[in-house]
């Protein structure tokens, strides 16, 4: 089976150009779209189905930068989110629980002037993970497995973050 940069076309990379991403995706959904085989046999449909099935987890993987790099990083036989690695930089992990914190604290207050501030700190930082993850690509796995880690926990923060505002408003 080709890998998900190979279906597109495009470069095996964490830096790719989602625009030709984007083009490169609807082409093949254009290409395996199950309508197209309507009148085909079964087997034809089932098949459309899976390609279309394959196309979208594709497209959702590449165009995600957590999934990306996690993507990326299992190509080459590592886990980022392996349960029985749990070695984490310990400033991390300190600051992981002072965020946490702090979200709790507006969200018992109500805050929405500090949760739009700590939405704006949050997305900072996965910009910042992001490009750190950009830098380190084809150098240290076990950074950027790190990276991809910190990541995961940013973007489930500023989900949560995000839940509240949209509750609040």
């Amino acid at each position: 089976m080709q890998n998900y940069f190979e279906l597109f076309s495009l470069k095996l990379n964490f830096n790719i150009d989602l625009s030709e991403l984007e083009l490169a995706y609807r082409q093949k959904v254009a290409e395996f779209h199950p309508d197209k085989f309507a009148s085909g046999t079964d087997k034809e449909k089932s098949l459309a189905l899976q390609n279309t099935s394959l196309i979208n987890t594709a497209y959702n993987t590449l165009k995600s930068s957590l999934l990306r790099a996690t993507y990326l990083l299992e190509l080459e036989g590592i886990n980022a989110f392996d349960e029985k690695d749990t070695q984490m930089n310990v400033d991390f992990l300190m600051s992981q629980v002072e965020l946490r914190e702090s979200l709790e604290v507006i969200e018992s207050d109500k805050d929405e002037m500090k949760l739009d501030d700590f939405i704006e700190n949050i997305s900072a930082k996965i910009k910042m993970n992001i490009d750190n993850i950009s830098a380190a690509f084809n150098s240290d796995h076990a950074q950027i497995k790190n990276l991809v880690r910190e990541l995961k926990f940013y973007e489930q923060l500023n989900l949560h973050a995000k839940q509240l505002m949209d509750e609040w408003i």
